[in-house]
């Protein structure tokens, strides 16, 4: 499913917006319904013993499928586990997180509990229960339910709320493409900035098929009480931490109904994102209706950033990586250039530290035991032809530092990483 597309008021901007919208919104299931019947399997699927026996299929048909869906309008629960096999230790992540907020200018917090750029970072980790809503480009929302809370984003209209009932506060911000006027030429998506439901992972991971990928339709199978189609995406090549992509797509709608990661080095998914009940029926216009609580703290967006002028600038990192994408680096704070090595589900980008600093670990006693630990639970002490260095591990992204200033980072194999490393001196 593509994302939703927006509408102007006018009619004839209307009709001249749809044309756009519709080149934009296909543009991915497009490019990979493009992509040569060697990469894309002709294959078609055949139902299992108790699947839904449905008619017959290619991946090519059903990404054009995929393409060719028009729902704008649902209601759900998602169910989304995540698995990065980062290790748990207590409050120290949430206090790590807690060091990048904004700050205010007596260096107090000046963040806001219901801000979703802190609060949807929870979806990176663990099982959460989601209720999703969708009624055109103007109206989302999302909510995270918890045993004894609840936090909500709400897109209505020009406005954008978020509401953290467990500290009675409330975010409000304005649509950012609106207010630039940019309305119906841009695509909106869901409210917050990770993936959150099954058409944003699937999105992402069709951005990812080239020729390096396989592509087939793997059976059938019934999600949320729908028929759904198996998409199964694979990587060609070897030395990639990501297995297999698996996409059930709804055999009527054309909508991503589950999306399934599985590691290269088996067990448990790394992302299991599916609903597990959906409605493509209207959703009562009252849905995206939101007036903060009585005794709520209401936070202004414009207010929060006057805020961030005054905090202490933290590195932005990697943007625009895109651990799905070919692991595409559009910069790196403060770094001396980025250098992409290799191409497809293997490709690693190699970074130079800002002066070509070196980046040994802290010597010991300068940090404190918790970090300490939190680090050596991720690190592995490597070596080769490029010198020493450090590993730091997930089940899907892993980065080489070495110790004379060079970052090597992506969904690849730690021996990936030491090869490149080696190759590059």
């Amino acid at each position: 499913m593509a994302p939703n597309d927006n509408a102007r008021t006018t009619e004839e901007a209307g009709e001249r917006s749809a044309v756009r919208r519709k080149a934009a919104r296909y543009a991915v299931p497009v490019a990979v319904a493009g992509v040569a019947a060697a990469t894309i399997g002709l294959v078609p699927a055949l139902a299992a013993s108790g699947d839904p026996d449905l008619p017959e299929v290619t991946a090519q048909q059903l990404i054009e499928k995929m393409a060719a869906s028009d729902v704008e309008q649902l209601s759900g629960t998602v169910k989304i586990s995540t698995d990065l096999g980062l290790p748990s230790l207590g409050g120290l992540a949430g206090d790590a997180a807690s060091s990048f907020a904004p700050k205010g200018e007596d260096g107090g917090e000046g963040g806001s509990a219901a801000s979703p750029d802190a609060k949807l970072m929870e979806l990176a980790s663990g099982t959460h229960t989601l209720r999703v809503a969708a009624d055109g480009p103007d109206r989302q929302k999302l909510s995270i339910l918890n045993d004894a809370a609840e936090y909500s984003v709400i897109h209505n209209g020009n406005d954008v709320w978020a509401y953290d009932s467990k500290s009675n506060e409330v975010f409000h911000g304005k649509d950012a493409d609106k207010a630039a006027g940019k309305g119906a030429d841009e695509e909106h998506a869901a409210p917050g900035e990770l993936p959150s439901t099954p058409k944003d992972f699937a999105e992402e991971a069709l951005k990812a098929v080239d020729d390096t990928t396989s592509v087939t339709v793997d059976g059938t199978a019934r999600i949320a009480g729908r028929d759904a189609y198996q998409l199964l995406i694979k990587p060609k090549q070897s030395g990639s931490t990501i297995g297999s992509v698996r996409i059930a797509v709804d055999a009527e709608k054309g909508v991503p109904l589950k999306f399934t990661l599985l590691p290269s080095s088996g067990g448990k998914a790394v992302v299991d994102a599916g609903f597990t009940k959906v409605d493509f029926s209207k959703p009562d216009a009252s849905t995206f209706d939101f007036t903060p609580p009585k005794g709520a703290t209401v936070t202004e967006a414009d207010e929060l950033e006057g805020r961030e002028k005054g905090a202490t600038e933290h590195p932005e990192g990697l943007k625009g990586f895109k651990g799905l994408e070919g692991l595409g680096l559009e910069g790196v704070d403060g770094s001396q250039g980025v250098n992409v090595i290799g191409e497809g589900w293997t490709a690693i980008a190699e970074l130079t530290a800002p002066g070509g600093e070196g980046l040994t670990a802290p010597k010991s006693g300068d940090t404190p035991p918790e970090a300490q630990k939190f680090l050596d639970a991720l690190g592995d002490q490597v070596k080769g032809d490029f010198g020493t260095g450090t590993v730091f591990k997930t089940r899907l992204v892993n980065a080489l530092m070495t110790d004379d200033g060079k970052v090597y980072v992506g969904a690849v194999t730690k021996d990936a990483l030491v090869k490149a490393a080696n190759a590059a001196k």
